[in-house]
């Protein structure tokens, strides 16, 4: 990568990578959750709710 890369957008980016499996999205999930900035969080759940809502497996997911 040639220019630099936020927190959210390296996220997003791992959870992208590994959508292929729900136990593992759902970990690299809360771990992301961990580093990012509060704001960040909040874009972070509604960006997942709008694109693997269906990985999360948890109805308690809300933004």
């Amino acid at each position: 990568m040639n220019k630099k890369t936020s927190r959210l957008e390296y996220a997003k980016l791992i959870l992208h990578k590994v959508s292929f499996d729900a136990r593992l999205f759902r970990k690299e999930l809360k771990k992301s959750l961990t580093w990012v900035s509060r704001e960040e969080a909040i874009h972070l759940k509604e960006w997942v709710v709008a694109n693997y809502k269906h990985l999360t497996g948890d109805t308690q997911f809300a933004v």
